[in-house]
């Protein structure tokens, strides 16, 4: 009995934004706590710093999202566009360079003109947005999805370790946050690998090195002010 076969790539649009957002959640939020606790003598500045990142920071990451993605979708249509006057204006030259993507694909010429006219007259404008352009219904920019997986993500993500900051001693805050903040790194490594099937070492490895040196310098620039708040 034939298996249907799965394949991931039409989540990577919601999936790399929400693994950005929760990412930039963890760190960010993370390295503004250990950074306002390596200078701070009591536990409420940086509650209030680990809070005010958050709440901005998840507004910033969903409008940045809105916007660069809106504006990979405004190329999209704008390209589409044109390509749609190209399709009335000169149909034939339009089916000769279809044609010639199929060869450069393996097809032999004959095959390869038959296959676009084929496809043409199934689907004229899908066909060469696919693959004359790039554009399919699972790779189309989503300026909404991508904004609220972004800042959802973000907001979990940084919530995360205000909670920490909140239980720790704060003699030890900027420890314990370290090692929380990779734990958590770590697990949203494992969720994103797993929904995305790709390596779990990989990105296990990828978000550790990048955190651990995020944090590292984020604490060695706190330390290196005087001044306890």
């Amino acid at each position: 009995m034939h298996t249907k076969e799965k394949h991931y790539i039409n989540r990577s649009a919601w999936l790399r934004a929400a693994v950005l957002g929760a990412n930039d959640g963890i760190l960010s939020t993370a390295s503004i706590i250990i950074g306002v606790a390596a200078a701070s003598t009591t536990r409420e500045p940086v509650l209030l710093a680990g809070v005010a990142g958050l709440v901005a920071g998840a507004l910033s990451m969903a409008a940045g999202e809105y916007v660069s993605v809106s504006s990979q979708t405004d190329i999209e249509q704008a390209d589409l566009k044109r390509e749609k006057q190209e399709l009335i204006d000169m149909p034939e030259q339009e089916l000769v360079e279809l044609a010639k993507i199929y060869e450069e694909r393996g097809l032999n010429p004959a095959t390869a003109i038959e296959v676009a006219k084929q496809l043409t007259a199934h689907d004229t404008l899908g066909t060469h947005a696919r693959d004359e352009l790039g554009i399919s219904e699972q790779t189309e920019a989503k300026p909404l999805q991508a904004a609220l997986s972004s800042g959802i993500a973000f907001t979990v993500g940084g919530f995360l370790p205000v909670v920490v900051a909140y239980m720790s001693p704060l003699d030890l805050m900027e420890y314990v946050q370290y090692v929380f903040a990779i734990v958590f790194l770590i697990l949203l490594g494992v969720v994103a690998a797993r929904a995305g099937g790709s390596s779990v070492l990989k990105a296990i490895f990828r978000v550790t090195l990048w955190g651990t040196l995020a944090m590292g310098i984020t604490a060695l620039i706190g330390n290196l002010f005087e001044v306890n708040l």
